[in-house]
């Protein structure tokens, strides 16, 4: 193998250089776009395998570890557009591979700026970690302005690509999704808290293929029509509640969305009270599985070696097991029961009676059966409660817009029946509604994260295999070149002039939001939600007011409409007050005569 002469080294080198790498403030001539590396002022670098060599090559030039590495020239593969700038100049010599990395690695360390304190090298380590907030939704949304629609972090050396439009979004999530559906590994909430089968956090796998075939089968639009009946039941239930105990209204809709869930899924009578011990505990299985899976949690995360530790000497370990011994067994035994049920001829339509007739059809081990369905609860009873209360939330702060809701309902449904689902297409206002509820105050402002399975390229931009991406639902849903007023509750925005639903924006699945996320991992059940939240919308706006609450003066409480509480799962507004009372005593009477059975 030839030599290449000096001068065509560093002519390659410069090529690449020139195109790749942005020094400083420099403007260099056709180089591709660069993904902003947030939260650093003086420099950015592409989010590529080139991300993670600066911060190797800048590791490397304080602490002179990374010698070899560098020497064996291994690096050059792992450089964007290096081959492409090679072709032509034939395979290089081993020193001159080395010779190039060396210079590549001193320039990255001269163009970064060398960390001359502690504090500028910790930040060197670790990259973005400790710019982070708790409600990092927002700090994404400003860097959005800074930074532009796509932008990476850098989190400990692993790189992190942040989306934040529509289009950059569906372009990747949906249209590329052979590449975006995977996720990364969450050790303890993915692996030892529940043996690999909970779905959310399946890696992009045959286990999760069949499992997102059953749950498709049993939540999609046709399927969870069987379910209204359910849900009319517990809307009129969810009424009294209210009105016999208006202060704990909160406390209300997380009842009646648990209920909605625990029927359809296994086919139960409707909960009561709301602190139901099976509901408890299923409630701590997703908090124990949000808090596991946070960045830190566990020291597994990092070194993913402990996980082989005995469980007699790591306690988090033992102690994980043993809640997936008892999380499978109580899965196990409300399956057993819902069969139980179906043996006797007694068992209701649900979705674990789907799972249990068709077991082989799915390729479902008994487990994970019990576990598809006890997640899908899990899951499903919190978010629907949470977008509940920011309804709740909007008709306090909103008054002019209740008032137009409740004037539709008066005159496609009257005051001599509640409403129905045989009224949604009558009912616009409603439905929009609906869809400004999730739009508004998403209950899930960031998505999970997802891990690409190769490397892509998207409008110049190089993101790197095994990089995690995160889709900002927060800055779409209040997109200001979307959504103007984004920060208003205004529904009439999905309606044309003529009253009717209109086109919503691009790429949201006609919905309006992107709430639900994007491609095959969208929420399994989005059907079930939507359908809940329209019928509990109508009846509370066709009997109840809900209005401004006064305290001991005579002044009105005016709740936040900015704080929230991130409850780990969903994300809600903080508790305030608010003025419950009924319409008219004739809707009451209506409900009292024609659902009494569904009420005691």
């Amino acid at each position: 193998m030839a030599h290449i002469k000096s001068i065509e080294i560093y002519k390659l080198h410069d090529e690449w250089i020139m195109k790749y790498w942005p020094f400083r403030s420099e403007q260099k001539k056709d180089r591709i776009p660069v993904m902003k590396l947030a939260g650093f002022s003086t420099w950015c670098a592409p989010a590529a395998n080139f991300d993670r060599m600066v911060w190797g090559g800048r590791i490397a030039g304080i602490f002179f570890l990374a010698d070899d590495y560098v020497d064996s020239g291994g690096m050059v593969e792992r450089i964007p557009g290096f081959k492409q700038a090679a072709t032509g100049l034939g395979p290089l010599h081993p020193e001159d591979r080395a010779e190039l990395c060396h210079d590549i690695v001193f320039r990255a360390i001269k163009a970064t700026s060398h960390p001359r304190t502690f504090e500028q090298l910790v930040k060197c380590i670790l990259g973005n970690i400790f710019q982070l907030p708790k409600f990092q939704w927002y700090k994404f949304t400003e860097w959005k302005i800074q930074y532009g629609p796509i932008f990476s972090l850098n989190l400990a050396g692993q790189p992190v690509v942040v989306l934040n439009t529509h289009k950059v979004a569906a372009d990747l999530l949906n249209r590329r999704s052979h590449i975006y559906s995977d996720r990364p590994r969450f050790i303890m909430a993915g692996e030892i808290l529940t043996g690999g089968m909970l779905i959310a956090f399946m890696p992009y796998a045959d286990p999760w293929r069949r499992m997102r075939k059953a749950s498709h089968e049993g939540l999609s639009v046709r399927a969870s029509e069987k379910f209204k009946y359910i849900q009319e039941k517990e809307a009129t239930r969810l009424i009294f509640h209210l009105l016999r105990d208006p202060d704990n209204w909160d406390t209300h809709l997380k009842r009646s969305s648990a209920s909605v869930i625990l029927s359809s899924i296994y086919g139960w009578k409707p909960i009561e009270p709301e602190d139901d011990p099976l509901v408890e505990r299923i409630n701590g299985l997703m908090h124990r599985l949000v808090r596991a899976a946070l960045p830190g949690a566990y020291l597994v995360e990092i070194f993913p070696v402990m996980k082989w530790f005995p469980s007699w000497v790591a306690k988090w370990k033992r102690e994980g097991l043993g809640w997936y011994r008892k999380d499978t067994e109580m899965f196990r035994g409300f399956l057993a029961d819902v069969k139980k049920e179906k043996d006797t001829g007694n068992c209701n339509p649900c979705f674990s009676s789907l799972l249990l007739d068709n077991q082989t059809k799915f390729n479902l081990t008994n487990d994970e059966s019990s576990w598809l369905a006890g997640t899908m609860f899990g899951a499903g009873a919190e978010t629907t409660a949470a977008a509940l209360s920011v309804f709740m939330l909007a008709m306090v702060s909103y008054p002019d817009v209740m008032r137009r809701a409740q004037s539709e309902i008066d005159r496609v449904v009257g005051c001599d029946r509640p409403p129905n689902f045989g009224d949604h297409d009558s009912l616009p206002y409603i439905r929009a509604m609906v869809k400004e509820v999730l739009r508004w105050r998403p209950v899930g402002p960031l998505g999970l994260p997802r891990r690409t399975v190769e490397s892509d390229w998207y409008e110049g931009y190089y993101i790197p295999k095994g990089a995690l991406v995160i889709y900002n639902t927060w800055a779409m849903n209040r997109d200001p070149i979307l959504f103007p007023d984004y920060d208003e509750f205004r529904p009439d925005r999905f309606l044309d002039s003529s009253g009717q639903i209109d086109q919503t924006p691009p790429d949201t699945l006609s919905m309006g939001h992107v709430t639900y996320g994007f491609g095959k991992r969208i929420c399994l059940g989005m059907n079930m939600a939507n359908q809940s939240l329209f019928i509990d919308i109508a009846y509370i706006l066709w009997a109840l007011n809900i209005e401004q609450a006064t305290d001991g003066q005579g002044n009105f409480i005016i709740p936040s409409k900015t704080d929230c509480v991130d409850e780990g799962l969903v994300v809600r507004p903080v508790p305030f007050k608010c003025k419950i009372t009924a319409r008219s005593g004739d809707a009451m009477a209506v409900l009292e005569s024609t659902r009494a059975d569904e009420i005691n």
